[in-house]
């Protein structure tokens, strides 16, 4: 998109590391002069990959793909337990692990396949008497994630490897909207024995709409 004049109402994008959701509707109206503009889900700025973005009268067709499921590829990193959830926070708990039994593993995917109650990560905008949980958190106010239901259609190991004292798995997951990935990464170290956290994410699919037709930031 460096040099295409959007005329669409809808647009794909492909998210950058380290920026927040917003960042990008920011940046894109900043290049190409348009003010109205919104988008159909919040990635992390840990996260990457695809996002919807409503351009002028696009905008009003967002809600319908609010609820879309997803597909995720995310890397889980086996023992560590941050403050967010992701590589970003802050470590709350570390273990050095030796080795790890594959078949548990794969096992324990399998029994998280469909509806599953679990704790919003602290670190999201959830809200609690009116406020985000992250404010919260932020403001060092000690609270109680709420716990909600969650929904993973198939979860798929795709790699997994050691690196110094920590075991990495590779995953790709469909998930009903609103489920947390970071929620997600937590259950399947606690059904191990270990702390766990989201170390990559990258989403790959909304609905029908796929990364592969999404257009770079820059």
């Amino acid at each position: 998109m460096k040099n295409e004049k959007i005329t669409k109402e809808i647009v794909l994008i492909d998210k950058p590391k380290g920026i927040t959701s917003f960042d990008v509707i920011r940046q894109l109206r900043k290049k190409y002069g348009i003010k109205k503009m919104g988008h159909s889900g919040t990635l992390d700025p840990l996260a990457t990959g695809l996002m919807i973005i409503g351009i002028g009268e696009g905008t009003k067709k967002l809600t319908k793909f609010i609820k879309l499921p997803k597909v995720y590829e995310s890397i889980v990193l086996l023992g560590k337990e941050t403050t967010t959830g992701d590589i970003a926070g802050e470590t709350l708990k570390e273990v050095k692990i030796q080795s790890l039994d594959i078949k548990k593993i794969k096992k324990t995917l399998n029994e998280m396949v469909g509806k599953i109650i679990l704790a919003v990560p602290l670190y999201s905008a959830v809200k609690i008497s009116g406020k985000p949980l992250y404010k919260l958190a932020r403001a060092g106010k000690k609270v109680k994630p709420p716990k909600k239901e969650m929904e993973i259609f198939w979860i798929k190991l795709l790699d997994h490897f050691k690196k110094n004292h920590y075991y990495f798995l590779k995953l790709e997951l469909k998930v009903k909207s609103g489920t947390y990935i970071r929620s997600i990464a937590k259950e399947i170290g606690k059904r191990l024995g270990l702390p766990a956290t989201v170390k990559e994410l990258r989403r790959l699919k909304i609905g029908n709409f796929s990364l592969k037709d999404a257009h770079p930031l820059n």
